[in-house]
């Protein structure tokens, strides 16, 4: 294997519902990265047995078997790619479960989801002790799910305080509705009245986009932060697309597996 084949690493950026235009958007925001030439990305978007919008936990369910029973019968997919960013944002099993599945067929493959991609990101960017990070999603479901989610991936214990967490706002839509018949203007007023929920927790330096489907929507929250805040403490908050962060994150465990391994 050359060199150039060595350093390359290549990312299957996988959407476990069935929404071709949720894919399409994920792929307009990670083209905006102006990713090294080393970097190879491709799509993979679930079959039409899987939800075109992920809203609970039997979506989850489903979504994650589906694609295993699917990719399980393509290993040569996954052994095509150094690593796959699960593109929803969630306690999703497919996370745990394409791992195992890579491990017990005797392939490495970095697995990551943009869930636990913007917990690393947003920890890494807080700018100081008081400084706090949020989240803004969808449905209700979602509330209990990733604050849930967030303590058990800090490895916290069940009612123990986040003093970092500033916690889950809901804007009351579907992952669909972003890219459905829900008007811009409806979008957009749910999204920023849900931001600034967030920020009424106070010291909120980032602020989550906890949805796949909201890839390219930074500018609403930017807008709401500066309305909010005022301009100069606006413009300080940080907004994190978790699929772009997840890019960034799974290239680095490649790369890290591969300096700290044998």
């Amino acid at each position: 294997m050359s060199t150039a084949q060595q350093d390359q690493i290549r990312i299957l950026i996988l959407n476990p519902n069935s929404s071709k235009s949720m894919t399409d958007g994920m792929a307009k925001s990670i083209s905006s990265l102006n990713l090294p030439d080393n970097i190879k990305i491709t799509y993979y978007t679930a079959s039409t047995s899987c939800p075109a919008s992920i809203n609970n936990g039997t979506d989850l369910d489903t979504s994650a078997s589906v694609v295993l029973k699917d990719l399980s019968s393509n290993l040569q997919l996954l052994k095509d790619h150094d690593a796959v960013l699960v593109c929803c944002y969630s306690v999703h099993h497919l996370v745990p479960g394409l791992s195992e599945l890579a491990s017990s067929n005797g392939f490495p493959l970095a697995v990551t989801g943009i869930f636990e991609a913007s917990v690393l990101t947003c920890l890494s960017l807080l700018t100081s002790p008081t400084k706090r990070w949020g989240i803004v999603t969808t449905g209700k479901y979602w509330e209990e799910h990733l604050t849930v989610g967030v303590k058990k991936f800090l490895g916290q214990e069940e009612g123990g305080n986040n003093a970092k967490f500033a916690g889950v706002q809901t804007t009351g839509l579907d992952a669909g509705d972003f890219h459905g018949d829900i008007s811009k203007e409806v979008i957009d007023a749910k999204l920023a009245e849900a931001t600034k929920k967030l920020l009424q927790a106070g010291d909120v330096e980032c602020v989550v986009m906890g949805c796949a489907g909201m890839a390219g929507l930074e500018q609403i929250i930017r807008r709401t932060a500066q309305s909010q805040s005022g301009e100069e403490r606006g413009k300080k908050v940080m907004v994190v697309d978790g699929v772009r962060a997840g890019v960034g994150l799974v290239a680095e465990m490649v790369k890290n597996r591969r300096m700290f391994t044998q």
